[in-house]
């Protein structure tokens, strides 16, 4: 079976944020559990949107939505270890995109984890994925392009 590769140029990552992996992220291997670094990556792309003046959902009810998450894990990570959330956008389409995340141990420089989460812009009025908004792209003028 075909393995998972994770690989970002290294100018598309734009913010970075800490977080810290408490006890209660751990799991019966005594490491950094799966659903608690899903958890770490949401809570890493809601601070980046923030950073960036986006948010989540808008008055018309539009908001941007995960449509697929993958993540490759590289190192163990254990309670009380700060790691590092690099956090970049790429291939944009008229309807959304990927926010992509590099995980690095800081006491080590280890890397962690790479991610890239799919996103849509979704109106929850009309149940329907739109176009991205031209403010959202003005955020991100470098951001390569796909057909």
């Amino acid at each position: 079976m075909a393995r998972l590769k994770l690989e970002f140029p290294e100018d598309q990552y734009c913010y970075s944020t800490q977080l810290s992996v408490r006890a209660t992220d751990i799991n019966a291997a005594n490491h950094l559990g799966n659903e608690s670094m899903i958890s770490m990556i949401s809570e890493a792309r809601a601070l980046f949107l923030f950073e960036h003046g986006v948010c989540e959902t808008e008055a018309d009810r539009t908001a941007i939505i995960v449509t697929d998450l993958a993540t490759t894990y590289h190192a163990e990570s254990h309670a009380r270890d700060q790691l590092l959330f690099e956090v970049g956008v790429m291939d944009f389409n008229k309807y959304g995109g990927d926010i992509t995340f590099r995980i690095t141990r800081l006491r080590d420089q280890t890397l962690v984890a790479m991610a890239k989460s799919g996103f849509v812009f979704f109106n929850y009025t009309s149940s329907q994925v739109v176009p991205m908004s031209d403010q959202f792209r003005a955020k991100f003028p470098k951001v390569n392009w796909l057909p």
